[in-house]
């Protein structure tokens, strides 16, 4: 099954069986995602709204990529130095995404300059204080922005964001509760000019929240420590040394449009110490 369990607790695996709680409007989908055999990945969803249910299928579908046509991808890079080995290993491979644009922003925020288990601690925290509770199924979703937006940046604060990521994570929900920015509209860049106004919200906000959140495979958090690492060995040959975020991006520049996408191939191949060499 293409990778999306986090450890923030929204998806729950049971047996083969992924279950995630989404909200279409007001009104709950338990989505079910099960791969039988390779190549072959089953949906189904309960509502009580058919269009909410399909809309929720429709949100997993996006997260997961499953419909994401990847064969120029392959063709062009399945001999590639550095990640034609690994994309030939696990074609299926996907970018983990994220139903709503807005809990990938979310969680970007949360995830800014702190280690995965401090940003994961807080997320399930905002998820237990402000997600929408499924009585049925005892899932939770993610927060709304209109309840963020309700909330003062100190509440925010106390779940552990620092004060500045808690004022931002509160400018940003109330930018998009009021309308004045909409995730899901098709420009998406029109989106990212108006957040990236709001002071905190730089270039890896954006771009993780495009990459799991908007589909954007060619968009690359250049700023992430596992990419600043992984250049700065691929450069040098130096375990230790770090690349700049201009750096990282020119290094990924001939793999666009799928730059997102080449980059999970590449932190995956560049822990083989054969992709190191080849690469340097």
């Amino acid at each position: 099954m293409p990778r999306f369990l986090g450890r923030d607790g929204l998806a729950v695996q049971r047996g083969r069986v992924l279950h995630r709680l989404v909200h279409c409007g007001a009104e709950p989908v338990l989505v079910r995602v099960a791969q039988p055999s390779a190549g072959r990945v089953l949906f189904g969803a309960q509502s009580a709204d058919r269009a909410a249910a399909e809309w929720g299928v429709e949100r997993m579908r996006v997260a997961l990529g499953v419909d994401q046509d990847l064969r120029a991808f392959h063709d062009r890079f399945r001999f590639d130095p550095l990640i034609g080995a690994a994309l030939r290993a696990d074609p299926g491979l996907r970018v983990a995404g994220r139903p709503d644009p807005f809990e990938a922003l979310t969680w970007a925020i949360c995830e800014q300059l702190v280690e995965y288990e401090r940003a994961s601690a807080i997320q399930r925290r905002l998820i237990r204080r402000f997600g929408r509770r499924c009585r049925l199924s005892g899932l939770r979703d993610a927060p709304t922005a209109a309840v963020l937006a309700a909330q003062a940046p100190a509440m925010l604060q106390s779940l552990d964001l620092s004060a500045g990521r808690a004022v931002a994570l509160a400018r940003c929900a109330k930018e998009i509760a009021s309308g004045r920015v909409d995730l899901f509209d098709a420009d998406h860049e029109r989106a990212w000019r108006r957040l990236r106004a709001i002071r905190g919200i730089g270039p890896w906000t954006i771009q993780t929240m495009a990459l799991s959140g908007q589909g954007r495979l060619d968009q690359l958090p250049a700023g992430d420590l596992a990419y600043l690492k992984l250049v700065g060995r691929l450069r040098t040959g130096d375990p230790r040394a770090r690349g700049s975020e201009e750096q990282v991006a020119e290094f990924f520049a001939p793999y666009a449009p799928w730059a997102g996408l080449a980059g999970a191939y590449a932190l995956r191949a560049g822990a083989s110490r054969a992709a190191l060499r080849i690469a340097a």
